[in-house]
């Protein structure tokens, strides 16, 4: 299942990669974001196993910003406004930052043993952060 689900957005990412690969400074933006998420995950994981802290309190805050986030998206496929857009993938940043966090503390304290679950949800996490920078970076290195 784990293997579906990842084949299925590296399906999904393959088309994104080429339509910013194909910008002017577009593997500048793709190397960017990479090292930004890489640069995320790491500090946070490390963060969390070091200092051993209890983040299970972040999980109702961040289900509630994932709903936020969702309705949100969902006005703007209406609205199209672009600075809205760009402020949902600020917000998916943060929240999936949180869900690193969250994800990282409850694998370290026990909170999680079923470490297939705990695999997909870190791998969403970084997939959400990837593909929001992408969003963030291409759109301010334009010429537009």
């Amino acid at each position: 299942m784990v293997f579906a689900i990842t084949g299925l957005m590296g399906f999904g990412l393959g088309p994104l990669l080429n339509a910013y690969l194909s910008m002017a400074n577009g593997s500048q933006v793709v190397m960017t974001a990479l090292g930004g998420t890489g640069a995320i995950f790491l500090g946070l994981s490390a963060y969390a196993m070091v200092t051993k802290k209890d983040f299970s309190f972040l999980g109702g805050m961040l289900f509630v910003g994932i709903l936020v986030v969702l309705i949100g998206a969902i006005v703007n496929i209406f609205l199209a406004i672009p600075f809205v857009s760009l402020a949902i993938s600020a917000a998916v940043i943060m929240i999936m930052s949180g869900f690193i966090l969250y994800d990282t503390s409850r694998i370290i304290n026990g909170g999680e043993t079923n470490y297939v679950l705990a695999t997909v949800s870190l791998y969403l996490s970084i997939y959400n952060i990837f593909v929001s920078l992408l969003h963030i970076l291409g759109a301010f290195s334009g010429d537009d």
